[in-house]
């Protein structure tokens, strides 16, 4: 597949495979050997680099980016952080005047991240670091730094990539193939309707927007990937709808993207977004892959199960709805036909009542060990409505109806909260794994609806308040 972009500022043209990750070209092809690999699998942050395209610049790890990925898009790699004449960046100036680099393994993609965030005039660091691993100096330092660097003005070579984009009107599809062409193993479409037309060609094919989780099939299990669809330049699924009734969000909308749009919306469904992998992932991965990839701990589909939301699918012409919680059907396994597709989710507009809690062995970047999302109208002190998704808990994500029956229609107290508290039997057999045990799996989800109402009384409950 041809793939055409910029790096470091200047236009590449070349031929790359389907599972040809950008990390190993840097490496191997272009000896950009700045960009390290640590984890390969989008975790320790080693491999990050700057991606900008029409919707800006934003870090992502190398590691688990496919090179057709970047077709009309640019790329910087920390050796086109410094200037063309050399000159160091602030954030470069400031880790080596605030001694932030030991090793140096991981300070190249620090230098991305804090880069990138420098560009974009953020001064939360530790979000943005949350995805970058450092093995030897420890945090200190190097936020120091990143404080230090954070008035200094955005260099002009960090402004390159935007404008020679702009400039170009690269557009990221080429030519969409006619309705009566059978569409190629590997490609690009640039529509909806070209997709369908992909998948129903090749049904057992795979799509790949984000590939956040199709990478590490390449990268840790070394399977080779098929037919392969690259979806995120299709701009009908990457579209966030905000209606007077309902919001509707396409399959390609990135996690990073749907945070933005949910904090006015749902606080506490971008909240616990925020929490959704690193800010390098949160700006690859999909709302659609994660419903799609149908994980039981997955953390998108709780919030929105509590939400009431609907799942729409695609085959062909022919389009369907149904409940999120009906696609799951067993670990695994979806209501999905071949050449089926997720073209979107909805949920009906509503009132803010939404209550996200993650349990994890890690704050930030890490897998739920549990995920409760509670959705609890009350009217005149009695539960009139509720919708409670569950991650975790199951070999899919679940609805907990027997929980939502068991207080439907009673006061909103700790009574009857308590008296709740054996319908969690009812719904789900936790099992036990190296997350968490059965047991705990089951007061921890128990102790997630106390915590929603405490919620409700205004109580805090952040797990990150300190109080003495």
């Amino acid at each position: 597949m041809e793939v055409s972009f910029l790096l470091n500022g200047a236009p590449v043209r070349t031929t790359a495979g389907p599972s040809e990750t950008l990390l190993d070209w840097l490496r191997e092809v272009r000896r950009l050997t700045g960009t390290k690999e640590g984890c390969a699998e989008g975790d320790c942050g080693a491999c990050t680099v700057m991606l900008t395209d029409a919707a800006g610049s934003r870090a992502v790890n190398a590691c688990i980016l496919f090179l057709p990925q970047l077709h009309g898009k640019a790329v910087r790699t920390v050796e086109g952080i410094a200037g063309p004449e050399g000159a160091l960046h602030p954030v470069q100036a400031a880790l080596v005047d605030h001694h932030a680099s030991q090793c140096g393994f991981c300070t190249p993609g620090i230098v991305v991240s804090l880069a990138v965030a420098h560009l974009a005039g953020r001064r939360d660091h530790d979000d943005v670091l949350a995805g970058n691993l450092c093995r030897c100096t420890g945090y200190a330092p190097i936020v120091r730094a990143a404080e230090a660097a954070a008035g200094a003005p955005v260099p002009e070579w960090m402004q390159h990539d935007a404008r020679a984009l702009s400039a170009a009107g690269t557009a990221e599809g080429g030519a969409e193939e006619a309705a009566d062409t059978p569409p190629a193993p590997v490609a690009r479409p640039r529509t909806a309707d070209a997709l369908a037309r992909w998948c129903l060609a090749h049904p057992e094919g795979t799509l790949v927007a984000g590939a956040t989780d199709v990478a590490l099939r390449v990268t840790k299990e070394l399977c080779p990937l098929g037919p392969v669809a690259f979806i995120a330049g299709i701009d009908e699924l990457a579209r966030i709808e905000i209606g007077a009734t309902e919001v509707r969000i396409g399959a390609a909308v990135t996690i990073a993207a749907l945070r933005r749009a949910m904090a006015p919306l749902h606080p506490g469904l971008a909240e616990l977004l925020r929490r959704y992998g690193s800010e390098q992932v949160r700006a690859a991965a999909t709302i659609g892959g994660n419903i799609a990839n149908g994980s039981p701990i997955g953390d998108g589909a709780p919030a929105l199960v509590a939400l009431g939301a609907r799942l729409h699918l695609r085959r062909g012409p022919e389009r369907r709805t149904l409940a999120l919680e009906d696609f799951f059907l067993a670990y695994r396994r979806q209501d999905r036909r071949p050449g089926e597709f997720v073209e979107a989710v909805s949920f009906p507009r509503q009132p803010d009542r939404l209550r996200c809690y993650k349990l994890s062995k890690r704050f930030d970047q890490d897998i739920s060990s549990v995920c409760g999302c509670f959705s609890v109208a009350v009217e005149e002190g009695r539960v009139a409505a509720a919708r409670i998704g569950f991650g975790g808990m199951a070999g899919v994500p679940t609805r907990a109806r027997a929980v939502e029956a068991a207080l439907l229609g009673r006061p909103w107290t700790e009574a009857t909260v308590a008296a709740a508290m054996p319908a969690f039997e009812a719904d789900f057999a936790p099992i036990s794994d190296m997350r968490a045990s059965a047991g705990y799996r089951m007061a921890a989800a128990r102790a997630m609806l106390r915590r929603c109402l405490l919620e409700d009384m205004g109580v805090t409950v952040d797990v990150l308040e300190v109080r003495p």
